[in-house]
């Protein structure tokens, strides 16, 4: 049987806002090769079709710059 990861555990994930999260695009860096979303749901479809299996993947999150 699988075990869930505690509330305590640093590798629990918690999200940090009910509002959309427009304010940021990520990198989903695999190996030698990098992928750019501009949406946080595309990047969760990705995530849990093609790269949760994978080891050595890490995301990167970054601000948009802010349009004056």
């Amino acid at each position: 049987m699988t075990s869930l990861i505690q509330p305590n555990d640093p590798r629990y994930f918690a999200h940090t806002s009910d509002g959309l999260y427009d304010r940021h695009s990520y990198r989903v860096h695999v190996k030698d090769r990098s992928y750019d979303f501009n949406d946080y749901d595309e990047l969760r479809s990705a995530w849990f079709e093609h790269f949760r299996n994978w080891k050595g993947v890490t995301i990167e999150v970054m601000d948009i710059p802010k349009k004056n």
